[in-house]
């Protein structure tokens, strides 16, 4: 049986809703990501991926994201951030027949990490995945992004190797791409695993985090 297409859709969780990214929303996101922190390890291409000024990242946006897939805005709910756009995620590389995703594309404020919102995002995305007939989601990194690979195993994915010199950077150097996956079958345990570390973080919204980078 093929997988089916999710209907975009604003997905709403306990401390962030997704809803579908739109060129709109682009100024707000360059104010979330647009910052050196969030390409260090080789989002967007790495460091010189980097486009401050507002017209130059929506000008690499429209190219990067995978608009033909579900890219969706990150935004916060409650608290004294409600409202707030934090960064972004994308269910792409939409094989129906195969039954087989990419979830990828993901980067956030550095005021939100370690907080809930990539666990919240990710028990979202996966789920509608696996909720339409999906069995294969895979998510990878750049090599050096080790914050980024340790998040992704953080979760429950298994590890499925590395592709050497898969692409280039922003700089002309050659990434290596570490790639995960999660199963169907394994669902139910990463399932439970997130909802585990959603608890930790107990029924308080995000708040940005003080010290990290803005």
């Amino acid at each position: 049986m093929s997988a089916l297409r999710p209907v975009p859709a604003t997905i709403a969780g306990e401390y962030l809703q997704l809803e579908p990214l739109t060129r709109l929303l682009l100024p707000e996101l360059h104010r979330a990501i647009a910052k050196p922190a969030v390409f260090a390890d080789g989002y967007g291409g790495g460091p010189a991926g980097l486009r401050t000024g507002l017209g130059d990242f929506i000008d690499w946006a429209l190219g990067y994201y995978q608009w033909a897939g579900l890219p969706y805005a990150v935004r916060l709910i409650g608290g004294p951030h409600d409202g707030d756009l934090v960064g972004t995620s994308t269910l792409g590389d939409l094989d129906l027949a195969n039954g087989t995703a990419h979830l990828g594309w993901t980067a956030y404020d550095p005021r939100v990490w370690g907080t809930a919102v990539n666990a919240e995002a990710k028990l979202l995305l996966l789920g509608l995945a696996f909720e339409h007939g999906f069995g294969r989601v895979k998510i990878q990194a750049d090599a050096l992004n080790l914050r980024s690979c340790a998040a992704i195993a953080g979760i429950g994915a298994t590890y499925e190797g590395t592709i050497r010199r898969e692409r280039r950077r922003a700089d002309g150097s050659w990434r290596d791409t570490v790639v995960y996956s999660v199963l169907e079958d394994e669902w139910p345990r990463v399932q439970a695993g997130l909802r585990a570390r959603l608890d930790g973080y107990g029924t308080q919204a995000v708040h940005y985090r003080v010290g990290q980078l803005s």
